[in-house]
């Protein structure tokens, strides 16, 4: 059975497949495209897939994308009724589900010519990020953690993994977010672009902690290890914030309110020095993340036990805080998805519609199924499922290029 995962219309577009359960290839469209982070449907990396499999696309199984309109809308009328946002909001939001749910008629449209055979298994958002960890551990049993921006509603998910099973025991709901609270004091620390969040991270040893105060007056923990934003510093929540991806080049609107200004004082400029402050906030901001993720990782290790601990989602790829996390939590085994962020979605996808699809179609058997057999089951063991070229490639280009490049010196 072959199974074509994908990330599409965010941020780090993806495409992997698998052929029974076992991954094939794996790609961001970025690699293809040349454009960081690149956004909407990564036809380039489908077609890679295909042909890494040996296959057209008339003879794929199933597809699965990495989001679900229809999860958590109990949560979305809830959150409506309390807040009652502005009619343009909600028409909104309304029309990006719209666009949602037509990516099966843009992929159909991606490969003209062909009939479109596959079936489409739209899969929760964190449930996609949460396999991407799990099912490509060698973890029989583990504590999964999924933490990012936003994704089908919610921020973060999180629960135990047992026997090759992931279930998620429960989730933080937007509007509360710590990807949101990281990617909007980057964006006042003065760096604006999608993805700039690594920046944070490299200004944060230059500075001190010493605005802990304020940033606990911003992230609040609870006792049952979750968090809760201050939404006065945030506006996401009561406005539409844009996001699009002109060109395939995502871009994110202003996150931070004037809330958050009147708490740290101006955002830092285009251009403008990074003074001293500025050092210590950002690494205030990664304490904060750091205090925020350990106190989550903590309360499901008092909650579970477990010596094993699978993280994912795009705050996963905050590395000064993985490389942490033995010495702040009583786990021993960790195993980060090499590609946490959504491009690991289009894994995660396509490992649960795989492993829903072989369950639902199988009957008690004396030997276990290849999705739950600890032995049998995928390991992802590295990070190498994408293009790569030959040695005779490599000369062959060399060759071609030789007279440019020596009149170029």
């Amino acid at each position: 059975m072959l199974v074509l995962g994908i990330n599409a219309y965010h941020g780090d577009s993806s495409a992997a497949i698998l052929r029974d359960g076992k991954l094939i290839a794996a790609v961001e469209e970025e690699r293809f495209r040349r454009i960081k982070h690149w956004a909407g449907l990564p036809t380039l990396s489908m077609q890679y897939c295909l042909d890494e499999a040996g296959i057209k696309f008339s003879d794929l199984h199933h597809i699965a994308i990495n989001l679900d309109p229809k999860v958590n809308n109990f949560r979305r009328l809830l959150f409506i009724l309390r807040t009652r946002p502005s009619l343009k909001l909600i028409f909104e939001r309304l029309q990006k589900r719209t666009q949602t749910k037509s990516v099966q008629q843009s992929i159909a449209e991606a490969f003209p010519g062909q009939a479109m055979k596959a079936q489409v298994h739209h899969i929760e958002h964190h449930l996609a990020h949460l396999a991407s960890s799990y099912l490509c551990s060698p973890f029989k049993d583990a504590i999964n953690v999924s933490i990012d921006g936003m994704g089908d509603f919610a921020s973060a998910a999180w629960g135990p993994g047992v026997d090759g099973k992931s279930t998620i025991e429960d989730r933080v709901y937007f509007p509360h977010s710590l990807g949101i609270f990281y990617s909007a004091l980057t964006q006042w620390l003065g760096f604006p672009h999608y993805g700039d969040e690594y920046k944070v991270m490299g200004l944060a040893p230059y500075g001190q902690p010493n605005q802990m105060d304020l940033m606990r007056k911003i992230v609040h923990l609870r006792p049952d290890g979750s968090f809760r934003i201050n939404l006065d510093c945030f506006r996401h929540h009561k406005e539409s914030v844009a996001y699009t991806w002109d060109n395939g080049s995502p871009d994110c609107g202003i996150l931070y309110s004037e809330g958050l200004e009147a708490l740290l004082g101006p955002a830092r400029k285009k251009d403008e020095p990074l003074d001293q402050r500025h050092k210590d906030i950002a690494r205030s901001v990664q304490a904060m993340y750091e205090e925020a993720f350990f106190h989550l990782c903590n309360t499901l290790h008092k909650r579970h036990g477990g010596e094993n601990l699978t993280i994912s989602g795009g705050c996963g790829m905050n590395s000064v805080a993985n490389g942490k996390v033995r010495r702040h939590t009583p786990f021993k085994h960790i195993y980060i998805q090499s590609a946490a962020g959504d491009a690991g979605g289009a894994i995660g996808a396509a490992l649960i519609a795989h492993q829903n699809l072989t369950s639902s179609t199988t009957t008690a058997q004396p030997s276990p199924s290849p999705t739950t057999s600890r032995e049998a089951r995928f390991h992802m063991s590295h990070a190498y499922w994408g293009p790569q070229s030959s040695d005779i490639e490599i000369a062959t280009l060399l060759d071609a290029e030789t007279n440019r490049i020596q009149a170029e010196g």
